[in-house]
């Protein structure tokens, strides 16, 4: 029953993700100056000038919507099964933006949302049949989740110093999709860790990094956003996203212990298929093609 709910959370947690993203996309692009190339840009300026802008903010009040669901979602079911229905906020959000932009779809870019959409389908069908939550989350669990964000902010931070200038879309949404996939599994944790009546130093230590996991994440959202076409960033982080809250909740978290070389192996196939299809859209999307 538990299980049913959060499923029904998390699907209108993929609805309010697609308006969100969409509204903001939409603000993002009028707010930058892609003449002066400030598409690869959004600074402070852009930030404070977003937040006086009422569409901006009306996608803020969705995404907020979107992640109440989630957590709620998130205190019901296993992280496997409720991170990778946010997915189905691609084919919404490509919907939007095809009526936004007055760009129709192409038979590529439909078979790139299929790959993606078809990949985390099956993690979730997977996923629903052999996730358990793990009895008890100890330390060293928490230990290995806050060492992971800590390599991930070095390695980010790098990237950016390096190819600051440079940074595609596409890389943007890597950025974004690593820390969000993070920052679900640290709300997992510290749920965890509440029920299990340990709120201490440890906990909330997770909590301050899913803070900061959400503000750096949210900054290279925006980015992603002036970079390329929402449908884009969404592929990327239902894709990316999932694909760290699942792995970290099968190898840390223990939530598919019960899981066959085969059915590991299809969890894996499924995996790439929905990476590919990330990558083929950033390929062939028209409006990304038509800036080349």
């Amino acid at each position: 029953m538990y299980r049913a709910i959060a499923i029904i959370l998390s699907l209108l947690a993929a609805v309010a993700l697609a308006f969100g993203a969409q509204f903001q996309n939409d603000s993002v692009e009028k707010n930058v100056d892609k003449e002066k190339d400030e598409k690869r840009g959004v600074g402070l300026r852009h930030i404070l000038e977003l937040l006086r802008n009422p569409r901006w903010l009306g996608g803020m009040s969705f995404l907020v919507l979107g992640a109440l669901c989630q957590i709620a979602a998130l205190t019901m079911a296993p992280l496997i099964v409720v991170q990778p229905i946010g997915a189905l906020a691609l084919v919404i959000t490509a919907l939007l933006n095809a009526r936004s932009t007055k760009t129709p779809i192409t038979k590529a870019t439909w078979i790139a949302i299929a790959l993606c959409s078809g990949g985390i389908a099956t993690f979730v069908s997977l996923a629903t049949g052999i996730a358990q939550d793990q009895s008890e989350l100890s330390d060293a669990n928490l230990y290995v989740i806050l060492g992971t964000l800590a390599l991930l902010l070095v390695v980010l931070g790098a990237v950016f110093l390096v190819q600051r200038q440079r940074m595609s879309a596409l890389t943007f949404i890597l950025g974004a999709g690593l820390l969000y996939g993070l920052l679900a599994t640290l709300v997992k944790s510290v749920i965890q860790r509440i029920q299990q009546s340990h709120f201490e130093w440890l906990t909330i230590t997770c909590l301050v990094a899913a803070l900061l996991a959400m503000a750096l994440g949210g900054w290279f959202v925006q980015n992603a956003y002036a970079s390329g076409p929402p449908d884009l960033v969404i592929a990327g982080l239902t894709v990316i996203d999932p694909m760290v809250a699942v792995t970290i909740g099968i190898i840390v978290l223990g939530e598919a212990s019960s899981a066959s070389p085969l059915i590991s192996f299809v969890f894996a196939a499924s995996g790439a298929v929905a990476v590919i299809g990330v990558w083929l859209l950033s390929r062939v999307h028209p409006e990304l093609k038509a800036q080349r």
